[in-house]
C-alpha cells in the first residue's frame, strides 16, 4: 500500500501575518490568496508612507540645524490679572527672572475699542514699552480671534452687529493697532487670526476663509515690511497652509497631554513622536517655500471644565485644585515637555503657561515650574 504523504503540521492559510490576520478574521481559502496580497500591500504602503514621512522630517531637522534656537513665550495681562497677579510684575519675572527675549502680545478688541471709536492702548503701550527697553522681540496677535478663552475678543458693542459691519469695524480696529506699534523697534512680526479654523474651541461668528484672506491682505497693506503668521492647531490637517492666504511664516500649536472630554473622559496623552511635528513642518515648507514655528507649546495644565478649565478665566488659581493640576502637568514633566518641543527642530517655539507657573511661584509656594522652565530656557539659550 502506497505510503500516504504526511501533512505539514501548519496549515497554508497559517503562513505569515497576513495569513494569521485572515485566519483571525475567518476568511477561508480560496478567498485567502486575494486578500492576502491585498493585506500584504497594505502593510508595504503603510511601511512606505511611514518611512518617506520621517525622511521628511529628518530631512526639515538638518535643514534647520544651524539655525539659532529661540525659547519664546505667549503673555497676556488678562490671564495674569485672572490669577490675582499685577501683570507689569509677571511681565518683568518673564523677561528678567526666566530670561525670556522673545513674546507673544495680545490685542484685544474688546480692550483696545470699548466705545465705537474710543481706543485706549494704554496696556499694549507699556507692554511695548516694557519691550523695548529689555530689547525683547514681539510677535502681535491681532484679528478677532486671539489666544486666551473666549478666543475671539469681540466688544459687547459689536456682537450685534451684521458680519458686514463688524467686519469692517475690526479692520478698522486693526489699522490703528498697526499704525501704532509698526515703527516698534521691538515688533517683529504680526500674528494674525489664531488658529483661525479650530471651529470646534471657543465663541467666534464666523470661521469663512475670505475673511482671512481679506484681513490678510489688509495687513500687508498696512505694513508691508513684517511678515506675517497664520497658525493652525495641534494636528489639525483641515488647516494646513495650503492655497490663500499664504503666509509668511506658519505657525504650529502642540498639546501633549489634555483633558479628553469626548470619548474617555480622562487625561489623554497624544503619543506621536516629535519627529511627527518635524514632517508636518518639512511638509509645509515643501508644500508653501515657508517655514513653521511652535506658536504654543503645551506648558500648563488642561483640566476637565469641573475642575477649572474652559469657559472663563481659569479657576486654577484655586490652591486646591493644584494636586489636579499635576496630574495634567508637574515639574517632572514639564522639563521632558521643552526637549520634546526642541526635537521638533522648529527653532522658535512660543511656549503657552508662564502666568500660570508664575501664580504658582508667589501665590501658592510652590516655585518648581518656574524654576525647571528658568533651566531649560537657560540650558537653551547657552546653545546658541
Amino acid at each position: 500500500m502506497p505510503k500516504q504523504k504526511k501533512k505539514s503540521g501548519r496549515k497554508e492559510s497559517n503562513r505569515g501575518l497576513a495569513g494569521i490576520i485572515l485566519n483571525w478574521f475567518g476568511f477561508a481559502r480560496p478567498k485567502q490568496k486575494v486578500l492576502r496580497g491585498l493585506l500584504y500591500g497594505f502593510i508595504v504602503a503603510v511601511f512606505l508612507i511611514i518611512s518617506g514621512m520621517y525622511g521628511i522630517a529628518r530631512w526639515y531637522i538638518a535643514k534647520h540645524a544651524s539655525e539659532p534656537l529661540v525659547i519664546g513665550a505667549t503673555f497676556s495681562p488678562d490671564y495674569a490679572k485672572g490669577f490675582g497677579l499685577d501683570p507689569k510684575q509677571t511681565m518683568d519675572a518673564v523677561i528678567h527672572d526666566l530670561g525670556v527675549k522673545r513674546l507673544r502680545l495680545v490685542s484685544y478688541w474688546d480692550n483696545g475699542e470699548p466705545k465705537p471709536g474710543k481706543y485706549d492702548f494704554s496696556e499694549l503701550d507699556w507692554q511695548f514699552k516694557k519691550a523695548e527697553q529689555n530689547h525683547v522681540q514681539v510677535s502681535l496677535a491681532i484679528g478677532l480671534r486671539q489666544p486666551r478663552w473666549p478666543e475671539c475678543h469681540m466688544p459687547k458693542w459689536a456682537q450685534s452687529q451684521p458680519k458686514d459691519v463688524w467686519a469692517k469695524e475690526l479692520k478698522t480696529y486693526m489699522g490703528k493697532v498697526i499704525d501704532r506699534y509698526k515703527n516698534s523697534p521691538s515688533l517683529v512680526s504680526y500674528q494674525l487670526e489664531n488658529e483661525y479654523f479650530l471651529s470646534v474651541f471657543g465663541k467666534c461668528p464666523d470661521h469663512s476663509k475670505a475673511r482671512l484672506v481679506d484681513e490678510f491682505n489688509f495687513v500687508k497693506s498696512k505694513d508691508a515690511s513684517k511678515p506675517v503668521i497664520v497658525t493652525r492647531s495641534n494636528n489639525a490637517v483641515p488647516s494646513w497652509p495650503i492655497g490663500e492666504p499664504r503666509a509668511d511664516i506658519n505657525g504650529a500649536s502642540i498639546y501633549k497631554r489634555v483633558w479628553d472630554k469626548t470619548v474617555t473622559n480622562r487625561y489623554f496623552e497624544y503619543p506621536l513622536p516629535a519627529w511627527f511635528y518635524a514632517f508636518l513642518a518639512g511638509g509645509e515648507e515643501l508644500t508653501t517655500g515657508h517655514n513653521t514655528f511652535i506658536h504654543e507649546l503645551q506648558a500648563e495644565a488642561w483640566l476637565p471644565d469641573s475642575k477649572g478649565f474652559g469657559k472663563t478665566i481659569p479657576k486654577m488659581n484655586d490652591i486646591d485644585s493644584i494636586p489636579e493640576q499635576n496630574k495634567s502637568l508637574n515639574a517632572q514633566s514639564l522639563g521632558p515637555r521643552f526637549d520634546y518641543g526642541v526635537a521638533t527642530g522648529m527653532r522658535t517655539i512660543d511656549v503657552w503657561g508662564v502666568e500660570w507657573w508664575y501664580w504658582r511661584k508667589v501665590a501658592a509656594h510652590d516655585p518648581s515650574l518656574w524654576d525647571i522652565a528658568k533651566a531649560k530656557i537657560e540650558q537653551y539659550n547657552n546653545q546658541k
